[in-house]
């Protein structure tokens, strides 16, 4: 089995991140979600382009495939991605008063259940962390819910979507506070 190795994604590595993201909603939240909440799904979650301009934005890859992908970010915005109907806020974080946001995580589904779910977010919080940050805060699907779990994430706040085409998508806010060695 070839080695996973991590990097930060570039602007080049966009259409292969959508394809990737695209994928993860359609297969990865069935038994999680209405097929109406996955489709709704494509307009509440995605790339957000920031990540990258930011160097915020990690791929995992083994053999050349990327097997999942996330980032984190200094900056207000909690989820959404450009083409997403979620508001964004770009605007900088506190290290000394806010937590630091894990944003667009997700996992090429040929890859569950390997471990890149943790690996992309102990990237994340070991980033978030070096910068200053003692917490993280993300908002969880629930195909994620146990991962973030698993991992000392705690459930702050339950909420819905906005309706899309009359649908709303179950979200989660989840914190964590960023100790030492996390």
């Amino acid at each position: 089995m070839t080695e996973l190795s991590s990097r930060l994604a570039q602007p080049e590595d966009m259409p292969a991140l959508r394809e990737l993201m695209r994928r993860a909603i359609e297969e990865l939240q069935h038994g999680f979600l209405t097929p109406e909440q996955v489709v709704a799904s494509h307009k509440v979650m995605g790339i957000d382009t920031q990540l990258i301009k930011d160097q915020t934005y990690f791929l995992v890859e083994q053999g050349g495939t990327i097997a999942g992908c996330g980032g984190w970010s200094w900056r207000a915005t909690l989820y959404g991605g450009d083409e997403s109907v979620v508001a964004r806020e770009p605007v900088p974080l506190d290290p000394q008063r806010d937590a630091a946001k894990v944003r667009a995580m997700y996992t090429n589904p040929e890859f569950t259940r390997r471990g890149i779910g943790k690996l992309v977010l102990s990237l994340c919080e070991g980033a978030a962390r070096q910068a200053g940050f003692s917490r993280v805060e993300l908002m969880a699907t629930m195909a994620g819910v146990p991962l973030y779990k698993a991992c000392g994430y705690r459930p702050v706040e339950a909420i819905e979507s906005k309706p899309i085409n009359g649908v709303r998508v179950p979200l989660i806010r989840m914190e964590k506070p960023l100790g030492n060695g996390d």
